[in-house]
């Protein structure tokens, strides 16, 4: 950064805090501080979004890894002759497809339509972020220059060129700072607006992913019904695992010292 940079960032900074000590008079715009608050509000919620559909997304992936981890151990368990032996085998051939269906999904379809799209429209918030702080910069510039102007009518210089060159730079800074915040004034409302019509889409896309992802794994799931025996109640369940592990208390090696 340059002198004359640094020595502009300083003189912004001092009637930075000159103004909110009330010490000068600070230009307000209720109608833009408004606007830019509703925009505020918008990013965070976007921001928010991004980060919860991201963790949806790593969520299906984690679910699906874990089930075929569960399978290939359960796999482990059982010799290839065993009555439960091929229904393992099978498990593991069905979570092996909803994970591969998951990839498809997660990492194709849902990337495409839900994570990129929210991911672009976040990204021009930095650009909207900018052109606000130069607002605000040129906002600043113009106080200290009526600040500087009223100093000068309140006690007048001996030069008697300060004054009109200090009212046509005020002139100047006032212009340029007017135009840029009328002009966030006017787009801020719409960018905001544009949410709706954006994110229709990518909303429509969570929910038939979602739907896609849930129909796909009971389908895939049902088809290993016939393989297990009726369901039963969770009482014949506990009794029947109780009965197992009476029959392990009753062995000699759980009596050993």
């Amino acid at each position: 950064m340059s002198w004359s940079g640094f020595k502009k960032n300083l003189n912004r900074a001092t009637t930075s805090v000159l103004s909110k000590t009330g010490s000068i008079e600070r230009t307000t715009d209720r109608e833009f501080e408004e606007e830019e608050k509703r925009f505020k509000n918008l990013e965070q919620k976007m921001e928010k979004l991004h980060k919860e559909a991201s963790g949806y997304a790593q969520a299906v992936r984690n679910m699906t890894g874990s089930q075929l981890k569960i399978a290939s151990t359960i796999d482990q368990f059982y010799d290839e002759g065993a009555p439960m032996g091929i229904y393992g085998i099978k498990y593991k051939e069905a979570v092996s497809k909803l994970e591969q269906q998951a990839q498809d999904e997660v990492d194709a379809a849902y990337r495409t339509t839900v994570l990129e799209p929210v991911g672009r429209y976040s990204a021009y918030f930095s650009e909207i972020n900018e052109a606000i702080k130069r607002r605000n910069k040129k906002m600043i510039d113009y106080d200290a220059a009526r600040t500087k102007v009223r100093k000068l009518v309140e006690k007048p210089s001996e030069d008697n060129t300060k004054l009109p060159r200090a009212e046509h730079e005020a002139n100047g800074l006032r212009e340029s700072y007017e135009t840029m915040n009328a002009q966030l004034t006017s787009e801020l409302p719409k960018i905001i607006d544009s949410r709706v019509a954006y994110l229709d889409p990518s909303f429509e896309a969570v929910v038939k992913s979602q739907l896609s992802f849930s129909q796909d794994a009971h389908n895939t799931l049902e088809g290993l019904r016939q393989f297990f025996p009726p369901e039963t109640e969770g009482y014949e369940l506990d009794e029947a695992a109780e009965g197992i592990l009476a029959q392990m208390r009753e062995l000699s090696i759980c009596g050993l010292a």
